[in-house]
């Protein structure tokens, strides 16, 4: 591969409650050269709202990129490409001069319940579905739009509620997608992104007309299609100035956090399967078809990589529940470690110091959290149940219980959510032997241990698994320049990490855990809906 000498790649890796920015060398390999993070509010609404302002996003790119260049100290004029990885699902409404109409959706809003069920959920059903609507979508997208967090009940929600808001929309954008029009003026949407709002022809790559008239959605706000290596368009010289940058900068399509995050573990063929742990979390698997289990709302999503999907189960609030035992259950302990190790310079080191803390915390409570399980369903769970009124619980608490236990027992029912997964995507396809981990979560050697005693599979991870996004979404931009042949070959340059194999005596007591943790949705359904149903 021939390189050009000193040019780099800046990639954004837009998360749910921060935005990472990381500059790459892409001479010989790409290297990490600089990073920052800034952080955002998620804003939690009544009757299960969830919102964020994306002109919080496109402020912390500013402030990421100027605090990147002056780490670097690399002129812009070396930057040769732009990409994205971004949380996905999103709902972003904007005018023709790309305004956002209201602040966006996040993908965990949950108000589109009466929409879902008038759009979808009447007659006679399956799973949770109008048995000709069902068909039809399952023909067409491969997928169903089934759970009330899918971004189109919230397009519809705004129509219903919204009135004004709904009259003005010019383009239905997703997350990355706000981000590339406020950079370059372009309204589009990759492939990944489209497939995700369930309007999209997976055979023929395009809008379905019959998908929107079914679910009453305007084909004129929708964009067009690229895919992830397309370049989406050149840096104005409006967002030049606003970032640091050199206009007229190549800015590429990138992908969705779901589409990008494998790429950038490794995963570039067919069987290839990778964990990630941030706020959220998921198991994922390479495939060569699209496929769907509307069961357990299980699908083969569109891949950033041309001609594959990738077989996906998520969990919505994964480290998201490590960040909520940080606010709630250890603050005094955390805050105290924190001032020992003198961690006051940025949130990225707070971050990388908190999973330190926690897994020197629970590395003194052995497998199992003494018999004590949390579920770790926080705002609703969606695979392999949706449930927008289930809740996360500490189950078999007693007097000999402490704040210990009931730690290690919220990493280790991630863990055991992850082994609820595996077992669904193991009746369909067959899973790597060694899985990759990625996201923050990996940055822990324990619960690196813990999941893989949890699943009985051997863990691996890759040099800063915290970068991952930003990795793999510098990986399309360096393939969208014609850097990298393939997908193959560019991910040949990871670097990977530590290999965790399972221990036989802390697998037994994870089985055991594990058979009581399945049931602990069955048995209280009923009271969590009595509690939460907000009907």
């Amino acid at each position: 591969m021939a390189v050009e000498k000193n040019t780099y790649l800046l990639s954004y890796d837009v998360g749910t409650t921060g935005l990472k920015t990381c500059l790459f060398s892409s001479q010989n390999q790409l290297k990490l050269v600089a990073s920052s993070l800034a952080k955002y509010p998620l804003y939690l609404c009544e009757g299960g709202g969830a919102e964020q302002d994306p002109q919080d996003w496109y402020n912390a790119m500013a402030t990421t990129t100027k605090q990147v260049l002056l780490q670097s100290n690399i002129e812009s004029s070396l930057i040769r490409g732009i990409s994205f990885c971004s949380q996905m699902q999103a709902l972003v409404l904007v005018d023709s001069q790309g305004n956002a109409l209201r602040n966006a959706f996040s993908y965990l809003d949950q108000r589109a319940t009466n929409e879902l069920k008038e759009g979808m959920a009447h007659g006679l059903t399956i799973a949770g579905a109008n048995i000709v609507k069902l068909l039809i979508s399952l023909a067409i997208t491969k997928a169903v739009a089934t759970s009330v967090k899918d971004p189109v009940w919230k397009y519809q929600w705004v129509k219903k509620h919204e009135s004004e808001i709904y009259a003005r929309i010019h383009k239905w954008l997703d997350v990355k997608e706000y981000l590339i029009a406020q950079l370059t003026g372009a309204f589009v949407m990759t492939e990944d992104s489209a497939f995700a709002t369930l309007l999209f022809n997976v055979r023929k790559r395009i809008w379905s007309p019959l998908m929107c008239k079914m679910l009453k959605v305007d084909p004129s706000h929708l964009p067009p299609i690229i895919r992830s290596t397309d370049e989406a368009g050149k840096l104005s010289q409006k967002a030049a100035d606003f970032l640091g940058l050199q206009a007229g900068t190549p800015v590429f399509g990138g992908g969705g956090d779901a589409a990008i995050i494998g790429l950038g573990s490794g995963s570039a063929k067919a069987g290839d399967s990778h964990i990630y742990i941030g706020t959220s979390g998921w198991l994922s698997t390479v495939v060569e078809r699209s496929m769907v289990d509307p069961k357990t709302k299980t699908a083969a999503i569109v891949s950033a990589l041309p001609g594959f999907f990738t077989y996906f189960c998520e969990l919505e609030t994964a480290g998201k529940c490590l960040e909520w035992v940080k606010d709630h259950l250890a603050l005094d302990e955390i805050n105290l470690y924190l001032d020992k190790k003198l961690v006051t310079d940025s949130p990225e080191a707070i971050a990388t110091n908190l999973y330190e803390y926690m897994a020197s915390v629970i590395d003194s409570i052995p497998p199992g959290s003494n018999r004590v399980l949390f579920t770790p369903w926080l705002h609703g769970n969606r695979c392999p149940f949706e449930d927008c009124n289930v809740r996360g619980m500490f189950f078999n608490v007693s007097l000999e219980t402490g704040k210990t236990e009931m730690i290690r027992a919220v990493t280790e029912g991630v863990c055991l959510h992850m082994r609820w997964f595996l077992e669904v995507q193991e009746r369909t396809i067959k899973t790597s032997p060694t899985i990759r981990f990625v996201g923050g979560g990996a940055l822990s050697p324990v619960t690196c241990q813990i999941l893989s005693d949890t699943l009985g599979r051997n863990i691996q991870t890759i040099e800063q698994p915290q970068n991952v996004g930003a990795l793999g979404a510098a990986i399309i931009a360096a393939m969208g320049l014609g850097l990298y042949k393939s997908a193959q070959e560019a991910t040949q340059a990871i670097v990977v990490g530590a290999l965790y194999t399972p221990r036989v005596e802390a697998k037994a007591v994870y089985d055991r855990n594990y058979s009581v943790y399945k049931q602990l949705y069955r048995c209280n359904k009923k009271l969590f809906a009595a509690l939460n149903c907000r009907e």
